[in-house]
């Protein structure tokens, strides 16, 4: 007899258990679903930066792609749509329509950004020197981080730092 209750209690508080864990995991779900945002990320078509001897290196050939980022205070939102961009994960339909990007450079990340008075200060770290390159390279890297943070409607100007970032 006393076997038999306490196996209803266990069984009873597994149950209770379960229970608890579905209804606080249905509504982190249901919480996390309503507070995402829609951001673009710009990455490059050179197909798009055509002109006189070929491929321009110009904003031309940027090309927005929507990507879902958690939805919050401005700066964090920008944040993560630059580390989205800096991971370089272009999806097999877009690469497939021409789009393309240098990101992801190793060991490259974003160490601050802030936001005053509608100026950006994007503030990266590059240990392994792998923003330099041709003009062409890097004038497209640097308009892909611009026309990314851009789309903020706070970002008036933007600060690129260390300032020997992105030359050629």
């Amino acid at each position: 007899m006393y076997y038999c209750a306490m196996g209803k209690y266990i069984v009873s508080l597994l149950i209770l258990i379960v229970l608890v864990t579905g209804a606080l995991l249905f509504t982190r779900d249901e919480q996390m679903g309503a507070a995402q945002k829609t951001v673009k990320l710009f990455y490059y078509n050179p197909a798009l930066d055509q002109g006189p001897g070929g491929v321009q290196c110009s904003e031309q050939g940027l090309v927005s792609v929507e990507r879902e980022i958690a939805s919050s205070n401005t700066i964090l939102e920008i944040r993560d749509a630059m580390q989205l961009l800096i991971a370089g994960n272009v999806r097999d339909a877009e690469r497939g329509a021409g789009v393309t990007t240098e990101f992801p450079l190793e060991g490259f990340q974003i160490k601050e950004a802030s936001l005053e008075n509608g100026v950006l200060t994007l503030t990266f770290d590059d240990p392994l020197n792998k923003t330099g390159g041709g003009s062409c390279r890097v004038s497209i890297l640097r308009a892909q981080i611009e026309a990314t943070a851009k789309q903020f409607s706070d970002v008036k100007q933007i600060v690129i730092l260390p300032e020997e970032i992105f030359q050629p």
